[in-house]
């Protein structure tokens, strides 16, 4: 008797892409919705009636408007949809393998800016939004501070940094320096271009480090 197994498995691959299909349509139905109607006016119904699909598969998908927001922002922030954490992307991987000190600064500010510049639209939105988004906006500041953290403990790792220094106070300098509103500030409110912007954040992210213990001098790393 001839095995099923092949159309099962079909089967289950036209399902799945099916589900990426519709998570992609949904996804896009969002994105153009919030900036044309706003967060208030924009549904779960109407976003399900512009993808092409019932509510129950957004709810199902998604969890409902807050969980939809959140993906919509995940997207944006790592610019596809693909399931790579992101300290396992190019940009990232590079900033890891990179041995000179202050080519790493360098290389996490332009992936600060390239997240921003996708970002800056969609956070701007939501911080008008209300009450309603404050825990997706809360969720992903968390998201970003443990991003940070981790950046900082790589480069004590590596020996980038002082040996006395207090990597929980230079993690917060960090967080703040690499922060949406301060980018936005400097962009959108005081006209720079996004390279002066990501060739100032490279500066304080080296500022900040120098200062944070004793002399960097000494700890074998180049670009110290």
């Amino acid at each position: 008797m001839p095995s099923s197994t092949p159309r099962r498995s079909y089967d289950s691959e036209r399902r799945q892409q099916a589900a990426e299909r519709n998570r992609a349509a949904v996804l896009t139905a969002c994105r153009e919705l919030l900036f044309r109607d706003g967060y208030q006016a924009t549904t779960v119904r109407a976003v399900a009636e512009r993808a092409g699909v019932s509510p129950e598969t957004v709810y199902k998908a998604f969890g409902g408007k807050p969980g939809l927001v959140k993906a919509l922002w995940d997207v944006t922030l790592a610019g596809d949809d693909d399931p790579v954490p992101m300290g396992e992307r190019p940009q990232l991987r590079a900033v890891w393998e990179t041995r000179d000190a202050h080519a790493k600064l360098g290389l996490y500010a332009a992936f600060v800016r390239g997240v921003h510049e996708r970002l800056a639209a969609l956070f701007t939105l939501l911080t008008q939004a209300g009450p309603d988004v404050g825990r997706v906006l809360a969720l992903s500041e968390e998201e970003r501070m443990t991003g940070v953290t981790a950046f900082v403990g790589h480069l004590a790792d590596t020996g980038a940094l002082p040996a006395d220094t207090d990597t929980a106070r230079l993690a917060d300098s960090y967080w703040a320096l690499t922060g949406p509103h301060l980018f936005i500030q400097l962009t959108t409110g005081r006209g720079w271009h996004a390279g002066a912007y990501e060739d100032w954040l490279t500066g304080m992210l080296a500022s900040a480090r120098s200062s944070a213990g004793g002399s960097a001098e000494g700890t074998g790393v180049p670009g110290t």
